[in-house]
């Protein structure tokens, strides 16, 4: 079973950046991923998916401003986060799977993903 450990989160003004890292306990060669975020009261969406090939799929919210990436050698995804905004607040979880689902249709499923981490908190002040 792998294991997901997130990293990155922290307070932030509107406009400003975060990286956050996802550090996996095995190698995430042939794993699809995602970043998914949940706020209070509000249900967990996808953000961002990457597959094994490297192909990647966003959320239109995040569309142009983030950026998944995955390092097999290093076993970690990433996920560049610029002119964050406040309703980017959140609670930010990475997810991971193995297997050849393309990242558009893995974007925001949560029943794909059999492994998560347990998250790590971004939050942006106007």
């Amino acid at each position: 079973q792998v294991h997901l450990v997130e990293s990155g989160g922290g307070s932030v003004q509107a406009g400003g950046s975060l990286r956050l890292s996802c550090v996996a306990s095995e190698s995430t060669y042939n794993y699809y991923m995602a970043w998914f975020r949940q706020s209070p009261g509000k249900e967990r969406e996808g953000v961002a998916a990457i597959d094994s090939v490297g192909r990647t799929s966003y959320a239109d919210s995040v569309k142009g401003r983030f950026t998944i990436s995955k390092d097999n050698a290093l076993n970690t995804l990433y996920l560049q986060m610029d002119s964050l905004k406040p309703e980017d607040t959140a609670m930010y979880f990475c997810a991971a799977d193995r297997g050849q689902l393309s990242a558009i249709q893995a974007l925001g499923v949560i029943a794909y993903f059999g492994y998560w981490g347990q998250g790590t908190q971004v939050t942006v002040s106007s």
